[in-house]
């Protein structure tokens, strides 16, 4: 394992266990926000899009999030990286998880919605960086990602929306 990456990891790592209200709002950020995003996205997507284009804007998002999210799941067949919580026995996650950790799913998806509603509205994709850069680091606080792993989902949801924004 990197060693960046563990050091990275242990110092966000560290910051869980120690209150239990900092804990609660990690779980918070990496469990419960996620859902609140996407309702603000449709919410946001509904109410500030010019009707004609409206639905070739929300079918664009959602492939962008859906190709994202497939690759994200295709990568994790082959590159087969463990869980913080399964590599390192002192690691006691907040929240449960299963699977193999690279790239995040969480990270490509927010990414992937970031960067496809950051192509037709600056100011609100900026927002929405925002939201994918709480949970992604609220999952490392959580003991479930390394930082590599939101890196990577970043990295994938990214390419996806821009490389399907311009085909």
């Amino acid at each position: 394992m990197n060693s960046i990456n563990t050091t990275i990891f242990y110092f966000l790592y560290n910051l869980a266990h120690q209150s239990a209200i900092l804990d609660k709002l990690v779980v918070f950020f990496a469990v419960y926000f996620p859902y609140m995003v996407v309702l603000l996205a449709i919410l946001f997507l509904f109410s500030h899009y010019e009707k004609k284009l409206k639905w070739a804007k929300l079918l664009y998002i959602l492939f962008s999030i859906g190709l994202a999210w497939f690759i994200a799941g295709m990568l994790k067949v082959f590159i087969h990286v463990q869980r913080p919580f399964i590599q390192f026995s002192n690691v006691h996650p907040l929240i449960p998880e299963s699977g193999f950790s690279f790239p995040s799913g969480h990270a490509t998806f927010f990414s992937a919605l970031a960067v496809a509603i950051f192509l037709y509205h600056k100011k609100a994709g900026y927002w929405f960086m925002g939201f994918a850069f709480l949970i992604g680091l609220a999952r490392i606080i959580a003991g479930v990602h390394f930082p590599l792993d939101i890196l990577g989902g970043f990295a994938v949801g990214t390419i996806v929306a821009y490389f399907l924004r311009f085909i």
